[in-house]
This record gives structure tokens, C-alpha cells and sequence, in this order.
């Protein structure tokens, strides 16, 4: 097997909380474990943040600034100058850049300047953000400015085959899918806490819903509620537990519908928190996967979706968790509401579905980012050796 020198470029990294983060580290990690060398440039944390420098891996920072309404993630400055002069010292044999922020966009620039092969990954549906903040109108120009970066690149990586067929659909080009993976030791029933239970005032026997998410517009917070009130109305005894934190939090907190956990669990707390409820909320529709989703079906949760993205691929409806179709509010209400009103069956349904995440493991997709990877270095090889013929 070839060993490749590979350059993470990414604007958000642990211990940072989010998808991407998660999704880049493990990325990161399991590729090194293949005997790669690994380069993560990403944005200066804090103050206090510093390069980490091991064998096989290496950190390069650069200065950034927070990002409106979510002052605790960062975004990268234009950066070109630096990563040129960093890539000419010590060339990497391919890019990835997870993000499409300005040090994203600088490192697609230094690295077509100097003839380095490039993957991007399409982590985050920004055009689809824009109606949840009132400005619709910036779709198309947002679509229009992630085509052209993308379409810059080598091949760019997304996470499913409805993804690609929609960007496909949109102009986007040289598509690669590598779906996401779970950590099922990590995220397990085994993780269970009664006394975690006994403090969201829930007994053995009582319902618990939970959300795990940005507490943010595009995420469909509204319709977290109103399943709520429809397991309430179906099962008087339920009780709802969001963890996470964002621009909606205050609001959620004046609903006093159940514990809002504000703040960024990581770790045990994290799996404690999903491994001790029953039923998983995600009514999202502006997710490229949504890890959360094979998060709570490996804790054992039955998952109420709407049919797309992870849900899609990983779910069989009534099996291994509950799918409404894409924006059909009364299927979603009453999938929830019934799962409340027979917990038995959605305990059931948790088994299964923790059945069937397991078999996602994080090796299984480093194996796909790696093939890729491998693959694109490889054809940038062989075009530059038939120029110099």
C-alpha cells in the first residue's frame, strides 16, 4: 500500500463540537493509523491553543475569527501565501479540505498553483440555511459559489448516494460517496444511567425523547416541540432532554418543556446522555448526513426521521426506527406519538437499530476516505507523467 503525506485542511476541529469536527478528527486519526502522514492545518482555537507535533502527525494553525451567532466555532483567514510556502518546503501527494471557508478556499488555491491533486468534501447544506434566516434569496448565489469551489477540485467527497445524485443534478462534478461511520463502544445501551433517568424525573418506565443538536433554525427545532407535545398528549408521563447548545437556546429554555442540556457534552456524558432515553428526535431537513442519527441508533434509541440523508440509508422504517417522508409533519407526529404510547415496541425497535449501526464502523469508512485518497494521488501522477513525455 502506497503511503501517502496528506494535508487536512478544515476550519473546525476538536475540541470543537459538531459533526464536521468529529467527522475530520476520526478521519484524521484512522488514516494516520494506516500508516499515513498526516497535516491538519486548521484556525488558532484560543490563545492558549498550540500545534500538536507527533510521529506520523503535525499541526499547522492559522488565525481565524468566530463566527456570527456561533462565537464558539471559528473560521480560517485567506492563508494562500503561508500554505504555499509550507507545501513547497514539504509537498504533500494530495490536499483534502473538509470546509469551504476562506482557508479552505486559499488552500484550493495554493494547492492548484502548485499542481497538488485536491478532494473537498461537501460537509454542510449552506444553501439550504439560507431560508431559515430570511434571506432565501442568497441560495442560489451560495449554490452557484460551492459549485465552482467544488468543481475546482480533483473529486469531492460526499457522505451519501442521494447527495451526489442531487449535486450531480446541480452542476457539480466528479463525485465520490464515502458514507459515516459510529463508534458502537462508544455509543452503546451499555452506557444506560437509572440515576441520569431519575433526574430528568423519569422512571424505568416512563418515555424519554431526546435531541441531540445545534440549537439553531435550520434544525427544525419547531417540530422537536410539537413530537413532543404528541408523545405527551399520546403518553402524559413522557419527558424531553435536548443537549446541545446555539442561537435557540434561551428561546428553548422559555418553552419548559424538559432539560435543556446547554453546553458541549463530550465523552461518557455524551453516551450516558443518549443511552438513557428511548426515542431520538431528528426532524431536520437541511442535513448532507447527520452523524447524530447512527449516534443514537447505536445507544439503542428508536429514531423518528424523516426519510433522507443517514435516516435513508441506515433505517428500515418500522424495523430499525420510524421514517416519515421529507416534510410530512402528521407522519412524523404520529410516528412519535406512537412509539410514546408502546414503549415496549420502541425499545424494540433501539435493539434493532443498535443491530444495525454496528456494522457502520469508523475503519470500514477510513477505508473509503483512503481508497479515494489513494486514488487521487495516483491519477494526478500518472497525467503528470504523460505531460512530461
Amino acid at each position: 500500500m502506497q503511503r501517502l503525506r496528506i494535508a487536512i485542511v478544515t476550519e473546525t476541529y476538536p475540541p470543537e463540537v459538531n459533526g464536521v469536527a468529529r467527522t475530520v478528527a476520526l478521519i484524521a486519526e484512522g488514516l494516520r493509523a494506516r500508516d499515513h502522514e498526516i497535516q491538519v492545518v486548521r484556525p488558532r482555537q484560543n490563545r492558549a491553543d498550540q500545534p500538536r507535533q507527533e510521529p506520523g502527525y503535525s499541526e499547522e494553525l492559522c488565525a481565524g475569527f468566530p463566527i456570527p451567532r456561533y462565537p464558539q466555532l471559528r473560521m480560517g483567514l485567506p492563508a494562500k501565501a503561508a500554505l504555499a510556502s509550507s507545501w513547497r518546503t514539504r509537498r504533500p501527494d494530495v490536499v483534502h479540505i473538509a470546509t469551504e471557508g476562506p482557508l479552505g478556499w486559499s488552500a484550493l488555491g495554493a494547492a492548484r498553483a502548485l499542481g497538488i491533486p485536491v478532494a473537498t468534501d461537501f460537509h454542510t447544506n449552506f444553501h439550504a440555511y439560507s431560508g431559515h434566516y430570511g434571506i432565501a434569496w442568497l441560495a442560489r448565489p451560495v449554490m452557484a459559489w460551492l459549485r465552482r469551489f467544488h468543481n475546482r477540485a480533483d473529486c469531492t467527497i460526499v457522505p451519501t448516494d442521494e447527495l451526489a445524485r442531487a449535486l450531480e443534478g446541480d452542476g457539480f462534478e466528479r463525485l465520490r460517496v464515502a458514507g459515516r461511520g459510529v463508534d458502537a463502544a462508544v455509543f452503546s445501551p451499555a452506557k444506560r444511567s437509572a440515576e441520569l433517568r431519575a433526574q430528568w424525573g423519569a422512571g424505568d418506565d416512563t418515555p424519554v425523547a431526546l435531541c441531540v443538536s445545534r440549537f439553531a433554525p435550520e434544525k427544525n427545532f419547531p417540530m422537536v416541540m410539537e413530537a413532543f407535545r404528541a408523545m405527551r398528549a399520546a403518553q402524559p408521563e413522557t419527558r424531553l432532554v435536548l443537549v446541545g447548545d446555539g442561537p435557540m437556546r434561551e428561546a428553548l429554555e422559555r418553552e419548559r418543556l424538559g432539560p435543556v442540556i446547554a453546553g458541549r457534552l463530550v465523552n461518557g456524558a455524551l453516551s450516558a446522555h443518549y443511552a438513557s432515553a428511548d426515542v431520538f428526535l431528528f426532524p431536520s431537513l437541511t442535513e448532507t448526513f447527520g452523524n447524530v442519527t447512527l449516534e443514537a441508533m447505536a445507544s439503542g434509541l428508536a429514531v423518528v426521521a424523516y426519510d433522507y440523508a443517514a435516516a435513508r440509508q441506515h433505517i428500515v422504517h418500522g424495523r430499525s426506527g420510524v421514517l416519515a417522508p421529507p416534510g410530512d409533519r402528521a407522519a412524523f407526529l404520529s410516528g412519535a406519538a406512537q412509539l410514546a404510547l408502546d414503549l415496549g415496541r420502541a425499545r424494540a425497535i433501539g435493539r434493532r437499530a443498535r443491530e444495525a449501526a454496528a456494522q457502520v464502523s469508523w475503519e470500514r469508512i477510513t477505508g473509503d476516505f483512503e481508497a479515494i485518497l489513494l486514488e487521487t494521488a495516483r491519477a494526478a501522477e500518472v497525467e503528470a507523467r504523460h505531460a512530461a513525455a
